[in-house]
């Protein structure tokens, strides 16, 4: 996989073979994530799954963008709760590279179809619960993701109840983080690490641990 000092590619277009090579995947593997994306791109064509701007680079800007999470993991994680899965990002490039127990939460109807189709198609072992986040019947889980579903504030709300004292949080976040985090120290306590992207200039992985409300009572 990704090695720590892994060169920054986000200025760069990648085909599937270079991201294959990048995360050193077995030809196998690299099949799998082939048919996943092929799938992706056919529904592509009548349901807004990822950004029009990102469709010809992406196998960098969505497949190694997810990838470059699995060296922040454990080797046994528990279980890993996506939520707002959408288009199978990350979840479903996670079960493929390899990661157990993923369950995937998303509301939309038709995502659910595609992402029951897709799972099938490219072998990802994962659960997909079709529910909100904030109505979703799960355990806490001791790693949570999510990428591209809301700002930081909003997103510890929605995925607070999946969390425990031992749960790592994983987010993708963009541009705007700065402005996120300020907002999130206000009502939050927690411990953060901030990972910068391999693929997009102004893109973190933010680690969080130790996640719970302030007390606010006495402010």
């Amino acid at each position: 996989m990704l090695s720590a000092n892994q060169p920054n590619l986000a200025t760069k277009f990648l085909t599937a073979e270079d991201v294959g090579e990048t995360l050193n995947v077995s030809r196998e593997t690299l099949v799998r994530l082939k048919k996943f994306v092929d799938f992706l791109l056919k529904w592509q064509r009548s349901i807004n799954l990822i950004g029009p701007g990102t469709v010809d680079n992406i196998w960098r800007r969505h497949v190694l963008d997810c990838g470059q999470l699995v060296r922040y993991l454990p080797d046994c994680p528990g279980t890993v709760l996506d939520i707002g899965s959408g288009a199978g990002l990350p979840g479903i490039i996670l079960a493929i590279l390899g990661v157990p127990n993923i369950r995937m939460i998303e509301a939309d109807a038709k995502k659910c179809v595609f992402l029951r189709e897709a799972a099938r198609i490219s072998e990802a072992r994962v659960e997909i619960v079709e529910a909100r986040a904030e109505q979703a019947v799960c355990e806490p889980a001791e790693i949570v993701t999510a990428r591209a579903v809301a700002p930081l504030p909003r997103l510890l709300e929605l995925t607070e109840p999946y969390i425990k004292p031992n749960t790592v949080c994983f987010f993708f976040k963009g541009r705007n983080h700065k402005h996120e985090l300020i907002d999130l120290k206000n009502n939050w306590n927690l411990q953060m690490e901030i990972h910068k992207s391999l693929t997009e200039r102004d893109g973190i992985i933010l680690k969080l641990t130790s996640v719970c409300r302030a007390d606010v009572s006495n402010a």
